[in-house]
């Protein structure tokens, strides 16, 4: 997260464009039914290209939004895209609507053509500025849980929703576990806001619990660093500030990002006894 200093050359290596590309949409009844379907893929030692997952709510804000023709009634729909050598695509691809109709698809449109797979797209792609269009306000979360836990995670996620009076709508990375809820908000509506920062809390509390962390791709930054002493000891993070201190002993680079609590190069490890320095002059918050 750019704590430990800065790029200043990248050399990247261009790959060779696939031989082939194949593309399929699976609608299913539910997120459990989507959630097996990827356990099953993966399960079988397929390894898509994509796997996009997006619930309900998400499909109809897209479908709002940019008219992508999916599936009417789905519960949830699967974008699964595969490439690489035609013969070894061909057979995976098998595979993967096989299992796809074996958790209970009940529709499953294989893209024709470049045209038809980039509709498929347009929808994932829209979706999170779609969303804006049934909620004037979301916080976006990027929690990460073992894919076998997808089923699970997404039943509970639904309850705690329905615990804190406000709607959540995914919309995801299903291939990797990476899941990226929207918590739905009005912060014109008293404590709507306040309501929707704990569920947001409370769905990486959900992602630890279930073997996962609380960010699969972003990073830690501001927002979500009083919730590191939940996947780490104080002894953890007092090793992971002596190493970052070792690199940027002034804090020069991308500071107040990911530790809790923002202890001075060459303090002494462990919990303070009194008042940070930071604190004292009101500019740091111990979580």
């Amino acid at each position: 997260e750019g704590t430990l200093g800065i790029a200043t050359e990248v050399t990247v290596r261009l790959m060779r464009a696939p031989e082939s590309v194949r593309t399929l949409l699976a609608a299913f009844g539910s997120t459990d039914d989507a959630g097996a379907a990827v356990s099953a893929i993966i399960g079988a030692g397929v390894i898509p290209a994509a796997i996009e997952m997006m619930d309900a709510l998400a499909i109809d804000a897209a479908e709002a939004a940019v008219r992508c023709n999916y599936p009417k009634g789905a519960g949830a729909v699967l974008i699964v895209e595969l490439d690489g050598p035609a013969s070894e695509v061909e057979a995976q691809f098998e595979q993967v609507e096989a299992h796809c109709r074996t958790a209970g698809a009940f529709e499953i449109r294989i893209a024709a053509d470049n045209a038809e797979r980039a509709l498929f797209w347009k929808g994932r792609k829209s979706a999170f500025a779609a969303v804006g269009r049934i909620s004037p306000a979301y916080i976006v979360q990027d929690g990460v849980i073992p894919r076998t836990a997808l089923p699970e995670v997404l039943r509970r996620m639904a309850e705690l929703a329905t615990e804190h009076g406000v709607r959540v709508a995914n919309v995801f990375h299903a291939g990797d576990g990476n899941l990226h809820p929207l918590v739905l908000f009005d912060d014109a509506v008293e404590g709507e806001a306040e309501r929707a920062e704990e569920l947001s809390g409370a769905i990486l509390d959900l992602c630890i619990e279930h073997g996962g962390s609380i960010t699969g791709e972003h990073g830690v930054g501001m927002d979500k660093a009083k919730h590191m002493p939940r996947m780490y000891t104080d002894d953890d993070l007092d090793t992971m500030q002596l190493l970052r201190c070792a690199f940027d002993p002034h804090h020069l680079s991308n500071p107040g990002k990911i530790f809790p609590t923002p202890r001075l190069c060459g303090e002494v490890p462990g919990r303070h006894t009194g008042a940070h320095p930071l604190q004292e002059q009101g500019l740091a918050e111990v979580f």
